[in-house]
């Protein structure tokens, strides 16, 4: 490739490495006060051998795979509820697992194009290759058709996101896949295994069980279920995920995954779409071991930032050794004065912000490099949703922060069940949607958490988080007319605590 032209003592003002949602819009940003701008994406080859490029590394583009397949698991639900409204069905519904990878990445590849028209319009170089920081403000690139060039930079941005762990068991990198990589299969999964009670391995486990596929969950002794999320909604979701068919296994780990039989299809055209047979091994916390047989077993626990080649070490930035993640301060800039890092593999006190965050984030960090401003990003309050079976999404605290911040005494938690109207007719799941706000006493009963677990939670969480950054009051959000018959409007007339709800309990009255 021809060397970009010199200006003053370097090829760019911005050079960032990965292309992050937070790399990303960090670009774009700088771009927009006339700066040099180049992404480098790095073409990080999943556990699997799989390369992500700009489309399906970018957390953004791997939450939006999520989404589309968990509304392919609705649309399951969706045939089923159809016949109790009056629609006739004149043949028996299957679904095609190869028609929904083909469609989900005919989207990843529109995707890739669009964001690469988008860079390209904004100003910012793009290249795709594998890089190295090898001196400071200094980065060495390797193109995948061969050859490689330095290239130097004011000030470098890290963004390469993170892949699942492998466990490190015999088997386990020949025989498994991650979670990122699961749709990449072009055989149905079948019976799967999913090791790990993430946000993602819990969604992976509910669309496959949507989709008619037998899954197991095992959750381990050091990664259980979805760590940092508020407990009792977690245990809300297991249970709705129990009712449905999909089984959990606690206290166990990954031991030995062998193959029985060879199966066949992945990669390669014609072949015939059989998942191998495995007989994986697991061990409980007492140390009894169990053989069961799966056709996928899915990593989804522990994950580790993708740093280790990209030659932090030469320049001094500081990682963690076991997770990989950097560490930061509150500017987003690393032990070394022109090196910053954002998105996940960062090291977060916070729990596993959302991509929009990041893309937050990275437009301040670039304001506050090229444009003056000196704000940074608030991580607090931010909204997330995930897409389980039954969707779930929450805006700042989980009950146990808040009773950590504030005192038990001090803390009200109002909830309520509720039944969306559209689930009436076909009399599904009466008792499973639910909504808990928990409100801050002595500061007028301020608003500091909202969970929803119900169809469209995410979209219903979204407001309340713009209100939630304004200061909303129990007595506002009571005040708020409601739009019937829409669920949401649970949210405006919730009048049961949690506290009288458990002293009924213990009196037995409920």
């Amino acid at each position: 490739m021809e060397q970009p032209p010199s200006s003053g003592s370097f090829h760019y003002h911005l050079l960032v490495l990965g292309a992050g949602p937070g790399g990303q819009a960090a670009a774009k940003e700088a771009s927009r006060f006339q700066k040099r701008v180049l992404l480098i994406d790095l073409l990080a080859p999943s556990p699997d051998g799989a390369n992500w490029d700009v489309a399906s590394m970018s957390s953004v583009n791997v939450a939006a795979i999520r989404k589309l397949l968990h509304q392919a698991s609705l649309l399951g639900e969706a045939v089923g509820d159809s016949q109790k409204f009056g629609w006739k069905l004149k043949e028996r519904v299957t679904h095609e697992w190869s028609d929904l990878v083909e469609a989900v990445w005919e989207h990843v590849k529109r995707s890739a194009l669009e964001l690469r028209a988008e860079l390209t319009e904004r100003g910012v170089t793009y290249l795709s290759g594998h890089a190295e920081i090898v001196a400071p403000h200094t980065v060495e690139v390797r193109y995948p058709g061969g050859g490689s060039a330095r290239l130097t930079a004011e000030t470098l941005l890290i963004d390469v996101g993170e892949r699942h762990r492998s466990p490190g068991v015999p088997g386990g990198r020949e025989h498994c896949v991650s979670s990122d990589d699961l749709f990449h299969l072009r055989r149905p999964p079948r019976r799967t295994l999913v090791v790990g009670g993430s946000p993602e391995g819990l969604e992976c486990a509910g669309v496959l069980r949507g989709l008619g596929h037998e899954v197991t969950v095992m959750l381990t002794p050091t990664f259980d279920l979805l760590p940092g999320f508020d407990r009792k909604m977690a245990q809300k979701i297991e249970n709705h995920m129990l009712v449905h068919g999909v089984d959990f296994i606690h206290q166990h780990t990954l031991s030995k995954v062998e193959e029985m039989e060879a199966g066949g299809g992945d990669g390669v055209p014609g072949a015939p779409a059989a998942p191998a047979r495995l007989s994986v091994t697991v061990t409980s916390t007492e140390g009894a071991p169990r053989r069961e047989e799966f056709d996928t077993v899915v990593l989804a626990a522990e994950r580790e930032a993708c740093t280790a080649a990209i030659g932090l070490e030469c320049v001094g930035v500081k990682r963690c050794q076991r997770s990989g993640r950097i560490q930061v301060n509150d500017g987003d800039q690393t032990s070394v004065d022109h090196v910053f890092a954002l998105g996940s593999a960062v090291v977060s006190a916070h729990r596993s912000p959302p991509p929009g965050l990041w893309e937050r984030a990275g437009t301040l960090l670039a304001r506050r490099l090229y444009g003056g401003d000196a704000a940074t990003c608030d991580y607090a309050d931010a909204p997330v949703a995930l897409f389980t079976p039954l969707e779930y999404a929450s805006c700042g605290l989980t009950e146990e922060r808040a009773n950590l911040a504030f005192g038990e005494a001090n803390v009200e938690v109002y909830h309520s069940h509720y039944w969306p109207l559209e689930w009436t007719v076909p009399n599904r799941d009466k008792n499973s949607c639910y909504v808990k706000v928990i409100c801050h006493i002595p500061a007028h009963e301020r608003v500091v958490g909202l969970h929803v677990m119900g169809p469209n939670a995410g979209d219903v969480v979204q407001g309340f988080a713009a209100a939630m950054r304004c200061g909303l009051t129990k007595r506002q959000l009571d005040a708020t007319a409601a739009v019937h018959p829409a669920s949401a409007k649970v949210l405006t007339a919730l009048t049961l605590t949690q506290r009288h709800s458990e002293a009924a309990a213990l009196r037995g009255n409920c």
